[in-house]
């Protein structure tokens, strides 16, 4: 699949197959967030993976609308050095999503409201930041999720935006 297919076709997965994901696969995920660009090539992240289904269970109750994590065949909490570092974070998050996306693997991010709970649970140092949790795993195509239901009624049905009311040539508003 070229980049801009799967850009294009990515999609929020939060119902899995309960399926393992084959190592290599997952560690070319990781590998896609590894080769991320960061700010002077800080590169300021952490991978914590998680694939026990008892601590996936667990690691799901951190959010409210986490439950995704739960049901994945592994999650990535993704951890950097500090908020300043919420960009890179993000465009490390981005690449292995879609790095999954591109061999058939579903993923969705989760905020995680219980920092304290996740942070202690996860055993992430202090000076750390939890950015977020990525669950992983082939999509099941049979499963709705309510939120998904949700989310396909009221963004789904409207669409994306059209590219002219989002973008401005030479200076906002024109």
């Amino acid at each position: 699949m070229d980049a801009y297919r799967c850009i294009v076709s990515k999609r929020e997965v939060r119902s899995f197959l309960p399926r393992e994901v084959p190592e290599e696969t997952i560690r070319r995920i990781l590998k896609a967030g590894r080769w991320s660009g960061s700010s002077v090539n800080r590169q300021p992240w952490h991978f914590v993976v998680v694939r026990d289904r008892e601590r996936l269970a667990a690691l799901s109750r951190f959010g409210r609308f986490s439950g995704h994590v739960a049901g994945a065949a592994f999650a990535v909490a993704l951890v950097a050095r500090s908020s300043r570092d919420l960009f890179d974070a993000g465009r490390c998050a981005q690449n292995m999503m879609l790095a999954g996306w591109s061999e058939g693997i579903g993923s969705c991010p989760a905020t995680i409201q219980d920092q304290d709970g996740a942070r202690a649970f996860l055993g992430i140092p202090e000076d750390r930041t939890l950015v977020t949790v990525l669950s992983f795993g082939y999509p099941d195509p049979r499963a709705s999720h309510p939120i998904e239901r949700v989310v396909r009624r009221v963004i789904v049905g409207r669409g994306r935006r059209p590219l002219e009311s989002m973008v401005s040539w030479e200076a906002f508003g024109r």
